[in-house]
Parts: C-alpha cells; structure tokens; sequence
C-alpha cells in the first residue's frame, strides 16, 4: 500500500490524530475496506427494496451511495470517528412496505418525513434530548423494538423467495420449495452463514454476488455488466412532497422514523465506541458531533432520494481490523463514491438473491432479545408484543405501538405505575389517542 508523502501524512495527523489514537495510516485504510465489504450490500438491496414503491431504481442507487458517502464523510472528517453510515436496514422496509404500500402513502411524501424526522434529530441532538429519551426509554422495548424489526426483516426475506406464501385458510403457509429461484436463495442463506461462522470479510455481499452469478448461467437471471454509466439522479432529487404531511397518521410515522433510528443509531455510536476503545469514563466523547453526522445524513438522504441513513454496527468489523479513527469512516466513503459506476450489476441481481441478506440481518437483529428480563412478566409481556406485531401486522410502528400501550398499563395495574418513565406515558398516550380517533 503507497505510503502517503509527509506533507499529506502531517495533514491526516492534524485531522485524525493518529498517532494520539495509537494507529496508522495503512491500518486505517485497511479498516476502512474491512467495514465497506461487510456493509456494501446495501447498495444492492436498498434500490430492490425502494423501486417497490415506484421510486426509480437508478436514483434510488445514485442516493444510497450519496447518501452513505456523506454520511461517512461527515462523521470521518467533524467527529473522527471509525463508524460508517448508509441507508438503514429495517427503515427501509418500514419505508416501503409498511408507509408506502400498507398505508399507501406516496413515495414523495414518506421522503418528506423521512428529511422531517432527520430535521428533529438535529434540533434534539443540539439540546441533549436525545440522550434523555435514550435513556427514559426502559431496555426491555430497546431490545425488543430491534428483535420486532428482526422478525418483521425474516417475513420479508422469506416473501421475496417465495419460501412463505399466502395461504387463504391459514394467512399463509409454505412456498413451492422445488422453485429454483426458493433454492437459490436457501443456498444463499447458507452460504452467508458458513461464512460468517469463518469470520469471511464481505459474506453478504459475496452471497448476493455468488447466486447472481449461478441463477445467470443458469438462465434465471440476465446480467446487465459490471460498470457503466452513473444513472440520473433526477427522478428522486428534492422530490419530497409535504402536502398532507402533518396528518395524525403521517405524525406517527415521523415518530417511528424518529424512534427507531434513535436506537439504532445511539447503540451503534456507543456499541462501536466501547469495542474500539474511545469511550472516556463511560461516555462518548465528541457526541454531539457524532450526532450532527448521523442527522445530517438523515435529512440529505431524503433530500437526495432514499430513506433513513443511520450508522452502521458493521463498523465494529473496521474497529476489529485497528480502525480508531475517522479516516477509518472516510475511507468507507469514497468507496462508496467509486460505486457509482457500478449501477448495472446492482440492476442484475434478482429480488431472491437479496433474500439471504434480509433475513440474516433479521438474525442479527433479533439477538439482543436474550438480554430482556423474561423473569419479569411486567417486562417480558409487552417485549413479547412489541416482537411479534411487528411481522403479525405487517407494520413496525404497530409494534412499538402495542409495546408501549402494553408496558404502561400492565405496570399501572400491577402497583408499578411509579417505575414507569414519564416519557413512557407520553409515547403510549400519544399511539393510544391515535388508535382511538383515527383506528389502527
């Protein structure tokens, strides 16, 4: 790897203190294509999981790597950090199956909300709300909210291969599994999980490339090439429409937004941090920078064309690898840049080869539900409503609707009203009223 000349060298010292930080230039570039091959999935999967609404797949691809570009960039270069960021898993789906095509709400208006809810971050990151909700928010609904969007990942997963199907006397049942196209993504799922018991860098894209491939000399699937032209961007740039954004129903998909990348993304800041050492005294130091990054991605992701962009737990992948910086982050970004011009091989993978990557990341997800008290059923009762309406309904907002409802009252009626955080009460009084005036 070229070693940078000293005057390059002294300005990535200035920017990103390596040496304070205990690392190197060569290390950190390695780190950087250490997170990007575990996350560059999504570059793939995000344009598939969007075009369902009618968003342009091209623009859609364009976005997502402007928008995890930025992201990285931002986060890299104001807080130095080694996390990466690209449009989130979960959120996406919530985005397009559960706004778009349950509440048949029109793409340029769920963007709107998506820059919306971006524009909150920003204002609550400024004043420290966020980690007051963070913190208010008791753990059980933390963990069960990402092993709900688990399940609610596996049941699109499994759709999109054809495994699960409906079934008009049991709402569904299983697929035809002689169907090459449900083998194919079985062996994906497999392929993915080999390789990741053998700590394989980029498992789930190599998958998603590996039963491209086969299903194309197979004659399933017809490859469109490598590189080409980078497609116009136009059919989703500033195509967020605020017409009729501030009615009940759009509000409470604003706050699921909201909701759920605050999680996500908190956890990951912190979750990332603590692994690659840079907590001081048990906090993040430079969080308020750090924020500024997560929520200006959010509002140019929208305003570029793709849902929610958030920080990745794949980074922790780079940090393993030495990263300890934000170059870590930049690197990531400019790898993104380069995708670009990859537009005609994410147009040639077909909808089953993604499946295997849906439904692990629903493996992923769904682990920290270990962590809730089970013995507690003033605890376990409403995580478990929160995890299994996610996929029931079909809709990730009644889940931590159903959640919250479900934790206040069962803590009012059994003498624990006082354990329960006020901005619990709040959040289950609000999704309450919502049901009560404007139905489910």
């Amino acid at each position: 790897m070229t070693t940078p000349s000293p005057s390059s060298e002294n300005m990535l010292e200035r920017l990103f203190k390596l040496s304070e930080n205990k690392t190197n230039f060569r290390t950190e570039v390695l780190a950087g294509v250490t997170t990007f091959l575990t996350m560059c999935y999504i570059i793939i999967v995000n344009p598939m999981i969007l075009s369902e609404t009618g968003m342009d797949h091209g623009a859609v691809f364009v976005a997502t790597c402007l928008a995890a570009a930025i992201g990285c960039l931002v986060m890299g270069l104001i807080a130095n950090y080694p996390i990466a960021l690209a449009p989130g898993m979960g959120l996406n789906a919530y985005f397009t199956y559960s706004v778009c095509m349950g509440m048949g709400v029109p793409w340029q208006t769920a963007l709107a909300a998506v820059f919306v809810s971006g524009l909150v971050f920003i204002v609550i990151s400024m004043f420290k709300i966020r980690e007051a909700i963070v913190n208010a928010i008791p753990m059980s609904l933390k963990l069960a909210i990402g092993g709900g969007i688990g399940l609610f990942l596996a049941l699109v997963a499994l759709k999109n291969a054809g495994i699960i199907v409906a079934n008009p006397a049991t709402l569904v049942g299983l697929g035809d599994l002689k169907q090459p196209s449900v083998i194919l993504a079985l062996l994906g799922f497999l392929m993915v999980v080999v390789m990741h018991q053998f700590k394989v860098r980029g498992a789930i894209i190599i998958s998603i490339l590996a039963v491209t491939a086969i299903s194309t000399v197979l004659g399933y699937n017809q490859f469109q090439g490598f590189i080409g032209q980078v497609p116009s961007i136009a059919p989703t740039f500033m195509q967020m429409d605020f017409k009729g954004l501030f009615t009940a129903s759009l509000v409470g998909v604003i706050f699921v937004f909201f909701l759920v990348d605050l999680f996500d993304s908190t956890g990951t800041l912190v979750g990332v941090s603590h692994r690659a050492g840079l907590l001081k005294d048990g906090k993040l130091p430079r969080l308020k920078k750090a924020l500024f990054a997560d929520s200006t991605a959010i509002v140019a992701g929208a305003a570029l064309g793709t849902s929610s962009t958030t920080p990745y737990i794949e980074s922790s992948a780079g940090v393993a690898a030495g990263g300890r910086t934000g170059l870590t982050a930049v690197v990531v970004g400019i790898l993104f840049l380069l995708c670009l011009f990859l537009a005609p091989l994410a147009q040639s993978v077909p909808s089953f080869a993604t499946a295997p990557a849906l439904l692990f990341v629903g493996v992923l997800m769904i682990q920290g539900i270990v962590h809730i008290e089970w013995d507690d059923i003033t605890e376990a009762v409403p995580a478990f409503l929160t995890i299994v309406f996610m996929p029931f309904t079909y809709s990730i907002a009644d889940g931590i609707a159903m959640g919250f409802i479900s934790y206040a009252l069962i803590k009012l009626f059994t003498g624990k009203a006082k354990t329960v955080p006020y901005m619990v009460w709040i959040i289950a009084a609000l999704w309450a009223l919502k049901f009560v005036l404007f139905g489910g």
